[in-house]
């Protein structure tokens, strides 16, 4: 067949233009960059937010907080601390590292350092000096982290040009995420102070704009009376607000709202009464909001870190309980920060242009003796070496109590010299206790070091277990309460177990970079570090553990 030139001609502009197309969509796909880089990162860690909170509170959040999160961004279901104990300075560590205490060493808040034979706190450090506060709460530094964080892993990879700013009422809520290279953490030091500070392993004078910042005593706005933002009898999401549950401020008789904090100032330690409000959560946006003006943070295409930890959702849980109406007033507050910290992203760097994930360092049990009064299984351990039964056991065992040296974050530790002394297997002495203490009605489960050392656990509570058992720091015997059951005051809730409303938390990605969706698979703590390594294109944190979550990027 003959065709005519012109139907010829045609046919080779066709096959040129495919070709061309072909080509170009090749160099398209060279030309694409496999990773995001946003103009900012935001981290948000909520301390002491149980997962629940997300569900329960949801028809009073409006569209611009976590609803916006949820309905624009990419929401884990079913996330958890894949470790214990599940405490705000591990829960920080763990997030930003990508790893859990096995590797990282933050084994929590407190621990006995067995080597020095000294009980130790997360981030302090003597060797250097408070900044913009004359006491000792500016000492502190990331020393004891063992392992590199996000936040050092994108200072390495713009070769010091990305900033990385911390912010958070606790200083461990600040000093862990800004990990050991950090422009700049703050922390707030309350009683008659009222200020936010820093240390002097970040620099040497607070910079002018938080100088000013403290100086226009900004927080004294908040020095006003906490009633629900809502009509109380609308937050039927929690329990009378009349209980026996709920701790009290020192001048109370009873803990009902309105909560008049002029009245209650001095009794209460200053500005530190509050950390226990809501308004501790809006100095905390207000300082965050001045550090992105002042640091100049998403003003280039080099990307730049904001860690935000807030920390008054934990002081008002412990305080109040996760069934108070205090606790949910604190939530559809914190709402409204978010809503407002986003709008002011939009504005000052650009919606789109920036990256959020929101999480949590730990969750908490509602109050055992609210619990048990509703007929479930629940109730308060005591101290460990507290029980008669216990101190018994060792003196007819061994003579007396001086085996153990220390008893914190439900671990012994032994005295190893009076170990040697006796001539004991360290072995066989940890199987003993543990014999013993597994048979205290309160007491579930109990491991040995050696079996941390000798197993590997994929699965439970031994795998929990072992995800927080570091060699070097961690102790003899690890023992589990039953679940339901504390070592804590009849008031307000606590965490710090391997129990699953101690690990299940939210997870949520929003912004540059990040898909609209949700999953039900399970997802960890450690998986956070890596899935936004891979979305900067940056190496991961050097201790990492974790994976990460492919259905989250685009």
């Amino acid at each position: 067949m003959v065709f005519p030139k012109r139907q010829v001609l045609g046919l080779v502009m066709i096959t040129v233009f495919c070709i061309n197309n072909i080509w170009a969509q090749k160099k398209d796909n060279r030309d694409a960059t496999p990773f995001k880089s946003p103009k900012l990162v935001v981290g948000i860690v909520v301390d002491q937010m149980r997962y629940d909170y997300l569900t329960r509170f949801w028809s009073h959040y409006g569209d611009g907080g976590f609803k916006r999160m949820v309905g624009d961004g990419f929401l884990c279901k079913d996330h958890h601390f894949n470790y214990a104990p599940t405490s705000t300075g591990p829960g920080h560590a763990s997030v930003y590292t990508g790893a859990t205490p096995s590797m990282h060493g933050i084994i929590g808040n407190n621990w006995y350092d067995k080597e020095n034979d000294i009980s130790v706190y997360c981030v302090d450090d003597p060797s250097y000096n408070s900044v913009g506060t004359q006491g000792s709460a500016g000492q502190a530094s990331p020393h004891r982290l063992l392992v590199s964080t996000i936040t050092d892993q994108l200072r390495l990879h713009t070769q010091m040009r990305g900033k990385v700013v911390a912010v958070a009422l606790k200083d461990r809520g600040a000093v862990l995420p800004g990990g050991h290279m950090a422009n700049a953490a703050y922390w707030f030091v309350g009683g008659d102070e009222g200020k936010w500070v820093s240390s002097s392993y970040y620099m040497n004078a607070l910079p002018a704009w938080v100088q000013h910042y403290n100086e226009s005593k900004a927080v004294d706005q908040y020095k006003k009376p906490w009633n629900t933002i809502k009509k109380i009898t609308s937050y039927r999401e929690s329990t009378v607000d009349d209980n026996a549950y709920e701790g009290l401020f020192e001048g109370m008789e009873r803990p009902v709202f309105p909560y008049d904090l002029p009245a209650l100032w001095e009794a209460n330690g200053g500005y530190d009464i509050l950390r226990f409000t809501p308004y501790g959560n809006s100095m905390t946006t207000d300082f965050a909001l001045e550090a992105l003006k002042g640091e100049e943070l998403g003003r280039d295409d080099i990307t730049d870190f904001l860690a935000i930890s807030y920390s008054s959702t934990d002081y008002a849980g412990h305080k109040f309980g996760v069934d108070s109406k205090e606790v949910q007033d604190t939530y559809v507050r914190l709402d409204i920060e978010l809503e407002k910290l986003f709008e002011k992203l939009d504005k000052e760097v650009g919606e789109g242009e920036y990256t959020v994930f929101l999480t949590a360092d730990h969750g908490a049990i509602p109050v055992p003796s609210y619990l048990s009064s509703n007929k479930m299984p629940a109730g308060y351990t005591g101290s460990l070496m507290g029980k008669q039964q216990f101190q018994d056991f060792l003196q007819y065992k061994y003579g007396g109590t001086e085996l153990i040296k220390n008893i914190s974050n439900d671990q012994v530790f032994l005295d190893q010299e009076v170990v040697k002394s006796l001539d004991l297997n360290p072995r066989e002495i940890q199987e003993e206790l543990a014999r013993e203490l597994l048979g205290y009605e309160d007491i579930s489960q109990v491991y040995t070091a050696y079996q941390m050392q000798h197993n590997n656990f994929t699965s439970g509570i031994p795998y929990i277990l072992q995800n927080g058992y570091n060699q070097k720091r961690s102790g003899d015997i690890l023992y589990v309460p039953k679940a339901g059951y504390i070592s804590y005051g009849k008031t307000g809730s606590t965490h710090g177990s391997a129990q699953i409303y101690d690990t299940h938390v939210p997870l949520l990605f929003y912004g540059a970079g990040i898909r609209q969706g949700s999953t039900t698979e399970r997802t960890e703590i450690p998986d956070i570090a890596p899935t936004i390594s891979v979305l900067l294109g940056i190496a991961y944190p050097n201790g990492t553990t974790g994976e990460p979550i492919g259905e989250v990027l685009e």
